[in-house]
C-alpha cells in the first residue's frame, strides 16, 4: 500500500527509464515529486542508479513538451512556426493524413518509429504500439533492432529456435560460471550488475569479453580484450580448445543438437532420406549408427533416431561413404565438420586476430567447462558490428558446447505469469508482412519480424525503394542522433509528407516532424508490467505501477496517445474502444491476478508459477518437446542459412571497416573506433538534467596514454575524432586498458542543460559531438543490416 504522512506519500513502483526496471518507491511531498528511492522488498529494487535518482528533475525539466504543436513553416525555414493546437485538432489531423496517404500509396507507405524499450520508458507502451502499426497495415517499424536486440533476440534463433540470451536469460542466482560478452551491466542493466556481485561473494567465477576494463570486468576472473568486431574469431577460438580437450557435453550435443546429422561434402547439405530412396522423405534427416554400422533415419516430427526400440547411438564423427540416388557420396556429421572448422582458429591465430593470448584462451575454456553450470548475456557491443549474425551464432555454439541452457545456472526462460498476446501479429496479413522494407535484400534479417532499419527508411523517402514511403509515426526515437548517417537522415525527414513525433522534449529529430505531441514521464502516467527478466522470483511479478504525480501541461501517456489515435482512425474495435483499462484486463486475465488486486498492491502480485528446467526434453504423447527449429534441434549448422546463401556454420568475417579490410582507409585512419554506452545518459537523453550533467559535463573519447602522447594531446583537451564519414568534437580522456590503436567514444550528445550553463552541440556540424555522424551506412553486416558504432576507423587530433 502506499505510505503516507499528513504531506508526504511514499509510493512504491519501479523505475521505468532503462531494461533494469528497478524497484522504487517515490516520495511526493505536499503533491510534488521529490525523490525517487531503491525498493529493497522488490526482486529488482537492490540498487537505483543516478538516471533514476534524478527521475524528479525529468519530470520538472522546464523545457519539457506540454502542448501539441503544428508547423506552420515549410521544414526548410529555420523558423518552424510552431503554432499550439488541442489534442482534438492533432489527433483528426494526424488521422487524416495517415488515412491519405494509406489510400494513395498503401499502409505499408507509413512507417512507425520507435525507442528501444531497453534505453527508455518505452517498454510500458511498445506492444500498444505494435498492435497500431499491424492494425494500420503498416509491417514497418524502425526501432534499432538491428543495433541493440538483434544478436540476442532474433540471430540465435537460428541457433535455438528462440531468443538465447534475450528471452533465456543467465540465472546468476545459481550459475557457477557467468560469461558476458560486450556487456557491461553497470550501465545496462543495474539489477544484472547487483546479481553478479551475489555470486561473486558466492563464488561463482566471472569472464569478461570487452576491449575497456569497465564495470565487471574490474572484477572478473578472466578479462578478454578482444579487437573491437573480432568476437566471432574468439568464440571459435575457445570452442576449438575446447573440443580438441574433450571439454564439452558430449551427450547434450548428441541428443539435443543437430551435430549428429550428416551434411554432404559434395555440396554442404545435409544428407536426407529422400537422397537414399527417391520416395523417401525430404524432411527426415540421416545420420551413422555406431552400434548398427549403418545409417539410421532422424525424424523431425518424433526427434527420435532408426526405428521404435532401437538404440543407434549416432556417431558425432568421421567420415562415411553412403550410396545415394545419385551414387556414393561422402558425409560427416555436423559436429565433425564444426570441429574441423574450429579447428582453423588456432590459439595462436587468435592472438594473431584478436590480441588474445594462448594462455587466456585455455584458461577461459578450462573454467566454461569446470565452473559449469555456465550464464552467459551479450549486448550491444557485438550487436552493432558489421559481422554481428555470425558474431551471434558463434557465441551461441560455443555456448551449446557447456549443455548448460535451460539447466539450473544456466540460461533459463524463467516462468512468467500467463498472459494474452497483445502485439496483434494476426492483424497484419501475411502478403502485407511481405512488403517490409529489407526483406528482399536481407530475408532472414530483422525485416523478417517487420524491424526495418534507418537505411531503409531512408532509401524509401528518398529513392522511392522498393516502394515510396510517405508518412512516419514516431515514439521518442531520436533517429538523427541515435542512428548512423545523420545528414541523410535529416534529408530523408525533410521529405515526408507527413511526420508526427511523440516526446518529452523537442530534439533535432521531432523539430523536422510536423505535429508533435507531448508525452508524461513514466511518472506521471501508469503502466501494466507482467514479469520482471531478471530472475525466477522477479519474473513472477505483475505490477501495475501507479501515476506519482499528475501530467504536466497536457501531456499524455505514449499509451493514451496509441489507443485515441485508434479510435481516431476507425481501428477502435482492435483498441477496446479507446479503453486501456479494459485492455489490460483482457492481457491479465490468462495470469488469474486482478486489476483490482494490483491497484490495491502497488508493489506488485507474486503470481503462483514454477520455472521448469530442460523443457526441451518434456514429453508430450512420448514426443520431445525439442527446440523450434525445422530439425527440432539446436542447429549448430544451420541448413536455412545455407538456403539463402550464408555460411551454415558461424565464420569469422573481418570487420568491414578495419585495418585488415581497408588498409587504403587504414594509412588516414590508423585507430580502431568503438563507443560504450555512458553510465549516467540513455542514447542521446538526459544531458539536460543538472545533476546528471554536473557528472558528466562534455563529450569524451578515451585513448591510450601513447596514443594521446603521439598527437600531443593531453587529458581534458578538445579534440577532433575523424572518420570517412567526418569529424567531430570531444574531450580526451587517457585509458591505459585500452590497447593503443583502439579508441572508445560516446553518442548521444546534442542537449543543452541550461540550468547550468552547460552548452548544447550542433548534432551536423563537425564541430559539433554527434557520434553516429560519423558512421556510415556503407559498410553493413549481409544478413541483419547492423552497422558498425564499435568497429570503426578512425584519426584522433587536437583541436587548435
Amino acid at each position: 500500500m502506499v505510505a503516507r504522512t499528513d504531506s508526504v506519500q511514499r509510493i512504491p513502483g519501479y523505475c521505468a527509464m532503462c531494461v533494469s526496471r528497478c524497484g522504487s518507491i517515490a516520495v511526493v511531498e505536499d503533491g510534488r515529486f521529490v525523490a525517487l528511492e531503491p525498493d529493497p522488498s522488490h526482486p529488482t529494487g537492490k540498487a537505483l542508479c543516478a538516471k533514476g535518482r534524478a527521475a524528479p528533475e525529468l519530470v520538472y525539466h522546464p523545457d519539457r513538451l506540454l502542448y501539441p504543436l503544428k508547423r506552420t513553416r515549410p521544414k526548410g525555414d529555420p523558423n518552424p512556426g510552431w503554432e499550439r493546437i488541442s489534442w482534438d485538432e492533432a489527433l483528426d489531423l494526424i488521422a487524416e493524413r495517415l488515412r491519405a496517404i494509406a489510400q494513395e500509396y498503401g499502409p505499408e507507405s507509413v512507417v512507425f518509429s520507435a525507442a528501444s524499450p531497453s534505453t527508455s520508458a518505452l517498454d510500458d507502451s511498445l506492444v500498444w504500439i505494435q498492435r497500431l502499426m499491424r492494425a494500420f497495415g503498416s509491417p514497418n517499424l524502425c526501432m534499432a533492432m538491428e543495433l541493440c536486440g538483434w544478436g540476442r533476440f532474433l540471430a540465435t534463433q537460428y541457433t535455438f529456435g528462440a531468443p538465447v540470451p534475450g528471452a533465456y536469460l543467465p540465472d546468476l542466482e545459481h550459475a557457477g560460471c557467468i560469461l558476458f560478452w560486450g556487456y557491461n551491466p553497470n550501465v545496462a542493466r543495474l539489477t544484472h550488475a547487483v546479481a553478479t556481485t551475489a555470486a561473486l561473494k558466492r563464488g561463482a567465477r566471472l569472464i569478461v569479453v570487452d576491449p575497456r576494463r569497465a564495470g565487471p570486468a574490474n572484477k572478473a576472473d578472466i578479462w578478454l580484450r578482444v579487437r573491437p568486431g573480432t568476437d566471432a574469431a574468439l568464440a571459435l577460438g575457445i570452442a576449438h580448445v575446447m573440443i580438441e580437450r574433450g571439454w564439452y557435453d558430449r551427450d547434450f550435443i548428441r541428443d539435443w543438437t543437430n551435430g549428429p546429422l550428416l551434411a554432404r561434402t559434395d555440396n554442404g547439405r545435409l544428407l536426407t532420406q529422400r537422397d537414399l530412396d527417391a520416395q523417401g522423405s525430404a524432411d527426415r534427416y540421416v545420420a551413422w549408427s555406431e552400434a548398427m554400422g549403418r545409417p539410421v533415419i532422424y525424424d523431425p516430427a518424433t526427434g527420435a533416431y532408426g526405428a521404435d526400440g532401437e538404440q543407434p547411438e549416432p556417431a558425432l564423427t568421421g567420415a562415411f561413404t553412403l550410396e545415394t540416388v545419385q551414387g556414393g557420396v561422402e558425409c560427416r556429421p555436423v559436429f565433425d565438420l564444426m570441429a574441423g572448422h574450429c579447428r582453423r582458429y588456432p590459439p595462436e591465430r587468435v592472438e594473431e586476430i584478436c590480441g588474445v593470448a594462448p594462455d587466456q584462451l585455455e584458461a577461459t575454456a578450462r573454467m566454461l567447462w569446470e565452473s559449469r553450470p555456465v550464464a552467459y548475456y551479450a549486448w550491444s557491443g557485438v550487436e552493432m558490428q558489421t559481422g554481428s549474425t555470425q558474431i551471434a551464432r558463434a557465441i551461441a555454439q560455443l555456448y551449446t558446447l557447456t549443455g548448460s541452457l535451460d539447466a539450473p545456472g544456466g540460461n533459463v526462460l524463467f516462468a512468467a505469469p500467463p498472459s494474452a498476446d497483445v502485439v496483434g501479429g494476426a492483424l497484419l496479413a501475411p502478403a502485407q508482412r511481405a512488403h517490409a522494407l529489407g526483406v528482399a535484400e536481407r530475408p532472414l534479417g530483422p525485416s523478417r519480424w517487420q524491424y526495418v532499419t534507418t537505411d531503409e527508411v531512408y532509401r524509401a523517402i528518398l529513392e522511392r525503394r522498393p516502394y515510396p514511403v510517405r508518412g512516419l509515426v514516431g515514439f521518442g526515437s531520436n533517429l538523427l542522433v541515435a542512428r548512423a548517417d545523420g545528414r541523410r537522415g535529416r534529408e530523408a525527414l525533410s521529405a515526408l509528407d507527413f511526420y508526427v513525433h511523440a516526446d518529452l522534449f523537442m530534439n533535432p529529430t521531432a523539430e523536422l516532424a510536423d505535429i508533435v505531441l507531448p508525452v508524461t514521464t513514466a511518472f506521471e502516467s501508469e503502466a501494466l508490467k507482467i514479469g520482471f527478466e531478471v530472475s525466477a522470483e522477479a519474473q513472477s511479478l505483475a505490477q501495475l505501477r501507479s501515476r506519482v504525480v499528475e501530467p504536466r501541461g497536457e501531456a499524455h501517456s505514449d499509451t493514451e496517445i496509441v489507443f485515441d489515435l485508434a479510435c481516431r482512425l476507425g481501428l477502435g474495435a482492435h483498441f477496446w474502444d479507446g479503453d486501456i483499462e479494459a485492455a489490460y484486463r483482457y492481457r491479465l486475465q490468462p495470469s488469474g491476478v486482478s486489476l483490482e488486486a494490483l491497484r490495491e498492491r502497488p508493489g506488485g502480485v507474486r503470481a503462483t508459477v514454477q520455472t521448469r528446467y530442460r523443457k526441451f526434453a518434456e514429453r508430450q504423447d512420448g514426443i520431445p518437446r525439442g527446440f523450434s527449429t525445422p530439425t527440432r534441434k539446436i542447429e549448430l549448422y544451420s541448413q536455412t542459412m545455407a538456403q539463402h546463401g550464408y555460411p551454415p556454420l558461424p565464420e569469422y568475417e573481418e570487420p568491414l571497416v578495419s585495418p585488415a579490410s581497408r588498409p587504403d582507409l587504414a594509412e588516414r585512419f590508423p585507430l580502431i573506433l568503438t563507443c560504450a554506452k555512458h553510465a549516467l545518459y540513455c542514447e542521446s537523453q538526459h544531458r539536460g538534467l543538472p545533476s546528471l550533467r554536473r557528472l558528466a559535463p562534455d563529450p569524451e573519447v578515451e585513448l591510450h596514454p601513447s596514443a594521446a602522447d603521439a598527437r600531443g594531446i593531453g587529458p581534458g583537451d578538445w579534440v577532433y575524432i575523424e572518420t570517412p564519414g567526418g569529424s567531430v568534437r570531444a574531450r580526451a580522456k587517457l585509458n591505459d586498458t585500452l590497447e593503443p590503436d583502439v579508441v572508445c567514444g560516446q553518442h548521444g550528445w546534442w542537449q543543452a542543460s541550461t540550468a547550468i550553463g552547460a552548452p548544447g552541440y550542433d548534432p551536423f556540424s563537425p564541430d559539433g559531438a554527434n557520434f553516429n555522424l560519423i558512421i556510415g551506412n556503407e559498410a553493413i553486416d549481409p544478413v541483419s543490416g547492423s552497422v558498425p558504432h564499435r568497429a570503426y576507423l578512425c584519426q584522433i587530433r587536437r583541436a587548435d
